[in-house]
């Protein structure tokens, strides 16, 4: 089976040659020797990185993605993590859908300012409690405070 070196790969899987050396360095692919000072690779890399982009698309971290791996390299995906990362993207998307319906109710709001729409007030209010955006985390309060 014919090797591929890293521009082959590059140009055939979209993925620039500085992230095949990064993925490489973190063991998320393997290369199997070089020509000269480029790596090659097994044609093989090719499937293996549509699954790293897969998985980077569904939002996992580089650090999930390799575990999903078997030592071998076969893909050993855990079905659970696979789930909670569902019940994820289910939230995201809530968050997403109710700042969309705001965003559209406080461009057509037929309110003379928007301050004076009860709905745009709730969802300032909501903001200031840190109850709108997504990935915002919400600080604890000191006692007291």
């Amino acid at each position: 089976m014919r090797q591929l070196d890293i521009a082959e790969v590059a140009q055939q899987s979209g993925v620039p040659a500085s992230t095949l050396r990064f993925y490489d360095e973190k063991g998320l692919i393997a290369s199997t020797g070089r020509r000269g000072l480029r790596r090659l690779f097994d044609p093989g890399v090719l499937e293996r990185l549509a699954l790293i982009a897969l998985g980077r698309a569904a939002g996992f971290s580089l650090d999930e993605i390799a575990r999903m791996f078997a030592p071998e390299g076969q893909p050993r995906i855990d079905r659970q993590l696979l789930a909670a990362k569902a019940d994820e993207l289910d939230r995201t998307i809530r968050k997403l859908s109710a700042m969309r319906d705001g965003l559209r109710h406080a461009a057509a709001c037929p309110a003379p300012s928007h301050m004076e729409c009860p709905t745009f007030q709730r969802i300032v209010r909501a903001a200031g409690a840190g109850g709108v955006g997504v990935g915002r985390k919400r600080v604890a309060k000191a006692p007291g405070s």
